[in-house]
């Protein structure tokens, strides 16, 4: 029996069976507990990595401090909300190199299920992960408020000390942007380039700009001398004809008394009837040519015949007697043809008599002043001498139009459309195309200063009349220079930051016009913009625009829109609405600027975070610094984020 079981085959499929449940549970009790511990180290990892770039984008220029670990770990414990099954670790991120790189490893364990049976009770679990700054291509245009408030502490009052003043803080909190932006790209191939626009009431782009983009002629409020005049004739006008009969004067001879004494009565019976003048030979020719009192040039063509007649008369010889007497009498009968050319008179002027001067808007010839060449003109006060300028590159903008609100579409463009908000186009040879020079030391405004004793200040009367004999030099303030994206050392850096120059009033809009221009892709400097880096990688653009007060037109100083108050290209009466019409302006730009791709850091600096700045933003890119601290945090913010946060391996 037992070797006919030995030898049969019957049932061996149960005992088979058996044997292999213990294989087929290790096996899918190690793929269940694998698959859960799976789970939890990939949730363990994603919260580690969103750990470690929480920590170094909250990293200042204090490195990695106790704020950027609170910020680690609160992120590592939101992404670890939910978990169950299992214990969740302590998250200590660490940095060795005060910052820049943050790193960190967790550990933990899963509790198993089935492979209980086999003896594992737990599968352990660990997970690294590090966060850096690393950098790619940016470009980075500032766009810098420097107004005469830059000159003031943050607080706004007037100071002295210019470890106080809000340009020193600037200056500063640039250079710490510009070592954060430079560390991060340490060791890497980016490309980091650097602009600037420094504005005010104006803006310094004349060395940028070609010389055909600039009009050869302007108008400005200016003034020109008078002095006492002399009249002098400078030519002649066309003649004009005319014919004059007449008769000369008679030449007489001496009256010849003859015949008897007689009364007057028969004396004049007794004299001949004939007294008719008769020709005395043939006719004769002459010409005269002269100037005439009135200064009169004239030429005359004389035909004449000489007559002759024996003229009588009754010549006293005593009381109440007369006798008959005669003479020679010879005149000249003629006809003149007449060409009279009256003269043109000019004033010419008594350079050693200077008058006045007359304060007007003039038309001054700039093809030279353009250039940056000295050009000479008689704009002297006391005897309005010769002075020498140079253009020092500050503009007036170009042609617009006093509209009460502009808005931008990126379908449509701007509208209305002028040629000053237009961000992309060359001029195309027309004038109103054109930019002009800013020229300051002729720019005056017609009116006096006055001193008001309740007050007791100067006050400032400028009149609207076309022409006025007293006058003022006006305000009119000129930046640094702007300058194109380029790669720059410290050195370089820092002389742009050094440059910054507060005066001037607060014009957002020209700030962020031509931030606009040097950046734009598409625009006249492009080929700047769009030049290739040497790594082949993309670039992205930025815009730092930064203010410490609201928009704050004058229309009594000279800016890059002229004398507002006199040239109304932005109002139609020189000053009302003038600050909402400049806004709108503003508004609209940004709109244009972001339109190109370009993001808009937007920083507030002592002033303000109002609606317009926040709407001319791009998205959670606005920052309010009411401190220098809170000036460098914002720029140590935008660093981060121009270059690129990553997990690193």
């Amino acid at each position: 029996m037992l070797s006919q079981l030995r030898e049969s085959e019957a049932g061996n499929v149960f005992p088979l069976t058996a044997a292999a449940i213990f294989v087929l549970a290790g096996l899918v009790g190690g793929g269940v507990d694998a698959s859960r511990g799976y789970l939890v180290r990939n949730k363990l990892q994603n919260a580690c990595d969103a750990g470690v770039l929480a920590g170094r984008k909250r990293v200042g220029t204090d490195g990695f401090d106790e704020n950027a670990l609170k910020a680690a770990r609160s992120y590592f414990n939101v992404n670890m909300a939910g978990a169950s099954n299992f214990e969740v670790p302590e998250f200590n991120p660490t940095s060795s190199d005060n910052g820049n790189t943050v790193e960190a490893t967790v550990s933990t364990s899963v509790d198993t299920t089935l492979m209980r049976i086999f003896g594992y009770d737990t599968i352990p679990l660990s997970v690294s992960c590090s966060a850096s700054m690393s950098m790619g291509n940016a470009d980075v245009m500032m766009v810098l408020d420097t107004t005469g408030s830059m000159n003031s502490t943050v607080e706004g009052w007037s100071t002295s000390d210019d470890s106080k003043r809000r340009i020193t803080f600037l200056r500063s909190a640039m250079m710490d942007f510009y070592d954060t932006v430079a560390e991060s790209a340490d060791g890497t191939n980016a490309r980091i380039r650097y602009g600037f626009v420094p504005y005010s009431s104006s803006v310094n782009v004349g060395r940028l700009l070609q010389p055909e983009w600039i009009v050869d002629q302007m108008d400005i409020q200016s003034r020109q001398p008078e002095f006492n005049w002399k009249w002098t004739v400078v030519g002649y006008k066309p003649a004009v004809y005319s014919t004059n009969p007449g008769v000369t004067d008679p030449e007489d001879t001496e009256w010849i008394k003859y015949g008897n004494q007689t009364n007057a009565s028969k004396c004049r019976n007794s004299l001949p009837n004939n007294q008719n003048w008769t020709n005395y030979g043939g006719p004769e020719e002459e010409t005269i040519e002269e100037i005439n009192s009135a200064q009169q040039r004239i030429r005359r063509e004389r035909t004449y015949v000489t007559q002759v007649r024996r003229a009588y008369s009754c010549q006293s010889d005593g009381r109440n007697s007369f006798k008959p007497a005669y003479r020679d009498e010879t005149r000249k009968n003629f006809v003149d043809e007449v060409w009279t050319e009256d003269p043109i008179w000019a004033q010419r002027e008594d350079e050693n008599d200077f008058r006045r001067w007359l304060y007007k808007k003039i038309t001054v010839d700039v093809s030279r002043y353009k250039t940056f060449s000295p050009v000479t003109v008689r704009n002297r006060d006391s005897d309005a001498g010769n002075v020498s300028y140079t253009w020092a590159g500050c503009i007036e903008e170009r042609e617009t139009e006093a509209a009460d609100s502009f808005s931008f579409s990126s379908l449509t463009g701007m509208s209305p459309y002028t040629w000053d908000l237009d961000i992309d186009s060359a001029p195309d040879g027309s004038p109103e195309s054109k930019w002009r020079p800013f020229w300051p030391e002729r720019s005056y405004f017609r009116g006096e200063r006055y001193w008001n004793s309740y007050y007791r200040q100067w006050y400032t009367n400028y009149f609207n009349r076309d022409e006025d004999y007293k006058g003022l030099k006006s305000d009119a303030f000129c930046p640094s220079q702007a300058s194109l994206l380029a790669k720059r050392d410290r050195g370089e850096f820092k002389d742009q930051a050094d440059a910054l120059n507060p005066n001037g009033s607060t014009y957002l809009d020209l700030g962020i016009l031509w931030g606009g221009r040097l950046i734009s892709p598409t625009g006249m400097f492009a080929s700047n913009v769009m030049e290739a880096p040497a790594n082949g990688a993309e670039v992205s653009r930025h815009m730092i625009f930064l203010t410490d007060g609201e928009m704050q037109p004058s229309s009594v100083i000279h800016s890059s829109y002229g004398f507002e108050y006199y040239d109304k290209r932005v109002t139609s009466d020189g000053q009302t609405n003038q600050r909402d019409r400049h806004t709108s302006r503003f508004r609209a730009v940004c709109q244009a600027v972001r339109a190109k791709g370009i993001r808009i850091w937007v920083i507030a600096f002592g002033s303000s975070l109002n609606g317009d700045l926040q709407a001319c933003a791009s998205p959670d890119s606005a920052f309010q610094a009411s401190s220098s601290d809170e000036l460098n945090e914002a720029f140590q913010d935008i660093a981060k984020n121009v270059g690129e946060l990553r997990i690193t391996m």
